[in-house]
């Protein structure tokens, strides 16, 4: 038996909903795009992605829109939907999504990729882009992976940690503004109190979690879990013996690494020698 439909006929995914009211408001009141941006002050190719639902636009615009239209927080409220609906995210991630955003505190390290908490959207486009994503899905993901970001803002910010080896950073873009718009953001990020920063030196050698990277969350009862991830495929680990064995592996690499300060150091140096746009 097919899934009964709303009796509204509107979608009930947050994206898709927040997509089909914009276009509802837009062409109830008669307007083209381009109209709309003219009179907004945005490109109208935004508006256009915005109902599609390829992008979400950013709280400026959805707030600019509302007064537009005299929707005063309706269009605001369903943007807020869509920016925390998981299911925007691939299967895979999606209940380690769901985890994450209810963490007490965040610990992690990186093999070669910065964490998506630490991407700028040039960063997560080349990377997404290099695990086999294009078009509409690209930009889908992209827009999701700086939705995440938000768990980092505000005062009530959980801690995190993140443990990042020399080979990440020591692994350009193919842009190098882009590149040094990424190594610019981290420094910034670094002197975030809710944010700590460590750099594990390639001459630490081999070491336990040497081909993995791995997340480790503290959920508000305390328990721990982990997921490890590489560019395919990823794993929720919950079980109580396999994540501590993940963590005594993590405790050893934080002893390796170089200290919050220093590690600031080196990113600097790493942006200091990183090519300018020529």
């Amino acid at each position: 038996m097919p899934p009964r439909r709303a009796i509204t006929g509107r979608s009930q995914e947050p994206r898709q909903r927040f997509a089909e009211e914009l276009r509802k408001l837009r062409t109830g009141n008669g307007t083209s795009l381009r109209q709309l941006g003219e009179r907004l002050g945005w490109d109208w190719s935004l508006f256009g992605k915005m109902e599609k639902g390829e992008t979400l636009g950013s709280p400026e615009v959805v707030q600019a829109l509302d007064q537009h239209y005299g929707t005063p927080g309706l269009l605001l409220a369903l943007w807020e939907l869509a920016a925390g609906d998981h299911t925007q995210f691939r299967e895979r991630y999606r209940r380690y999504m769901a985890l994450e955003a209810e963490a007490v505190s965040l610990w992690h390290f990186a093999v070669s990729v910065l964490p998506g908490l630490l991407q700028t959207p040039g960063y997560a486009r080349e990377v997404l882009a290099a695990g086999g994503l294009h078009g509409k899905e690209l930009e889908q993901q992209v827009e999701a992976r700086m939705g995440r970001r938000e768990l980092l803002a505000g005062d009530d910010a959980p801690p995190f940690r993140t443990i990042l080896s020399e080979a990440v950073l020591r692994t350009p873009l193919r842009d190098p503004v882009e590149w040094r718009a990424q190594l610019d953001y981290v420094t910034e990020l670094s002197e975030s109190p809710a944010v700590t920063i460590q750099v594990l030196p390639l001459a630490a050698g081999v070491h336990g979690l040497v081909g993995t990277d791995v997340w480790f969350l503290r959920l508000a009862d305390g328990r721990p879990i982990a997921y490890t991830e590489n560019a395919y495929w990823g794993e929720l680990v919950e079980e109580s013996s396999r994540v501590e064995r993940l963590q005594r592996a993590y405790d050893v690499v934080r002893d390796m690494a170089m200290s919050p300060t220093e590690s600031r150091k080196f990113i600097l140096r790493m942006l200091e020698e990183a090519p300018c746009e020529p």
